[in-house]
């Protein structure tokens, strides 16, 4: 399972975030990775220099393989939060996802 990273221009420490959260997507996403081709994750602050709460947002698209992508979005105070936040969200839409295609 590939994971890339894709950051707006106020996102800081790209190379940082990108390879410390790589590895933990990787590992809280892994009970999927024979049937998840890539992860993408789009990380971006909505307010850009001005303050603001929960706006840090971090989207996670899934490719299933033969399925169409699912997505997922997080809002959170920080990026890590956020990508937190997504990363369950997606084991969840997975769970689901791959529950129901076991019942058919």
């Amino acid at each position: 399972m590939e994971v890339i990273f894709n950051t707006d221009k106020n996102i800081e420490g790209k190379e940082r975030i990108e390879n410390y959260f790589k590895s933990e997507i990787k590992e809280d996403l892994d009970r999927f990775s024979d049937r998840v081709t890539r992860i993408e994750v789009h990380l971006s602050d909505e307010n850009g220099a001005k303050k603001g709460e929960n706006d840090k947002k971090c989207v996670l698209e899934a490719r299933p393989e033969g399925l169409k992508p699912v997505a997922v979005t997080a809002f959170d105070s920080s990026i890590e939060k956020a990508i937190s936040g997504a990363t369950q969200k997606m084991k969840s839409s997975l769970t689901k996802l791959m529950g129901k295609l076991q019942d058919y």
